[in-house]
């Protein structure tokens, strides 16, 4: 059972088992049933139950964060950062033009909405999120030039999603570093993902 604030989702092998829980939870709290899980926290959950698939993606919510920041028309990229993005604190605003034009751009509120997609459904995203969220404090043009590079390369790849599905490969991993790459530190990037049912299930890029 997860519980966020005031949505419930429930998930067990037997529907007999998911009744009984609903039976005793609406006993004890005042509850709404909307069946089957079709979308959960911004979530989209579809289902082919012939095949035993289940997709999992952020398609209605990538829309409307394009069309938040207005970029909902822009050039699709198929790239995820570009190889001439070389951010690195140097390129913070050094002059009161810059800071001025930088107080104006949504620089913040843009990596939290790509954050939140990368973290639920979007693993691809994770290397830019690492990369673009630290300038977060002071952000330069070259830092927003990127994040709207990500907003480009999710427009062309909107439909993107996680496949479940059933196999007999059970918990893989994968790990690789970049070994002191870092521009401003030389620390290294370490990136993970590991897979369940060849399906990615947890990632993650961090210096």
């Amino acid at each position: 059972m997860l519980l966020y604030v005031d949505d419930m989702l429930i998930a067990a092998k037997s529907k007999v088992e998911i009744t009984k829980l609903k039976k005793l939870l609406s006993s004890e709290f005042d509850m709404k049933d909307l069946g089957a899980a079709k979308k959960y926290l911004g979530m989209e959950i579809t289902r082919h139950r012939k095949s035993g698939l289940l997709f999992l993606s952020h398609q209605n919510y990538v829309k409307k964060v394009l069309q938040r920041f207005n970029i909902q028309d822009a050039k699709a990229i198929s790239t995820p950062i570009a190889p001439h993005f070389k951010l690195s604190a140097t390129q913070c605003p050094s002059i009161d033009e810059e800071t001025e034009y930088m107080s104006r751009v949504p620089y913040s509120s843009a990596v939290g909405s790509l954050m939140y997609a990368m973290v639920c459904s979007r693993p691809n995203l994770a290397y830019d999120m690492s990369l673009v969220s630290r300038y977060m404090s002071n952000p330069g043009k070259e830092h927003w030039k990127a994040v709207q590079w990500v907003f480009r390369y999710l427009r062309g790849t909107i439909d993107y999603c996680l496949k479940f599905g059933r196999t007999d490969k059970g918990l893989i991993g994968y790990v690789d570093s970049d070994y002191g790459a870092n521009l401003n530190m030389r620390r290294s990037l370490t990136g993970y993902v590991f897979t369940v049912a060849s399906c990615a299930v947890s990632w993650r890029a961090t210096l």
